[in-house]
């Protein structure tokens, strides 16, 4: 019997799939995507990480014991000391300087997606707020294993590679793994009636992040 989480998963099994094996994972992995569309991505997804840190700032907040506490106080921390730093040093290597990053525009899929998360935060519980945000944390290492599993990705020569090995790293894999414990832990304590919500949630976090994948595809603001 498949754990909580992956129920979850399955009850919008087409859009994870169409999520995980996207367009632009497939050509990021073997290498095919246009430059264009990486950078695009990559000066986004700096704007959704500065939202993602508000979002565990907010999982604080919504924290009703000290272990939870702890629990979102290191993501965040590990978001504003950690990332933040490996994403601009990335970035940098793409030619791309923090004041560029500071002066973008969101765009339309990043507004959407964010707010999103941010409001199922804002209007539901701790529980909510983590599942809205497993798409991301959780998603991206489902999505590296894949990657990982294609005959078709490589590493030698592709320009994304260091993208590739970040999310396949057993740091972030375990990261990825300690959050979807807590989630099945949680879940198993839900009733049919809250599962079925929160199915909801991550079905329109998990779309949210296909729309991210497909303007970062076509570059489109």
């Amino acid at each position: 019997m498949p754990n909580p989480f992956d129920r979850l998963i399955e009850a919008c099994h087409h859009d994870w799939r169409a999520y995980v094996e996207h367009e632009f994972v497939r050509r990021l992995g073997d290498g095919s995507l246009p430059e264009a569309s990486f950078r695009h991505y990559l000066e986004q997804d700096y704007l959704f990480l500065g939202h993602f840190a508000r979002a565990w700032a907010l999982a604080l907040y919504k924290s009703r014991d000290f272990d939870e506490l702890r629990d979102a106080f290191d993501r965040l921390k590990t978001i504003v000391d950690l990332e933040l730093g490996l994403h601009l040093d990335y970035c940098a290597q793409w030619g791309i300087d923090v004041a560029t990053l500071d002066a973008l525009p969101e765009a339309r899929a990043t507004l959407a997606y964010t707010r999103y998360v941010l409001d199922a935060g804002a209007r539901g519980d701790l529980l909510e707020l983590r599942v809205a945000l497993a798409p991301c944390l959780v998603g991206y290492a489902r999505i590296g294993k894949w990657l990982a599993s294609r005959a078709e990705t490589r590493l030698e020569g592709n320009p994304y590679a260091a993208w590739i090995e970040m999310y396949t790293d057993d740091a972030y894999l375990s990261a990825a793994s300690e959050e979807e414990a807590w989630l099945d832990q949680a879940l198993a304590e839900q009733p049919a009636k809250r599962i079925a919500e929160l199915e909801v949630v991550f079905r329109d976090a998990t779309r949210l992040e296909i729309d991210f994948w497909q303007m970062g595809l076509e570059r489109h603001a």
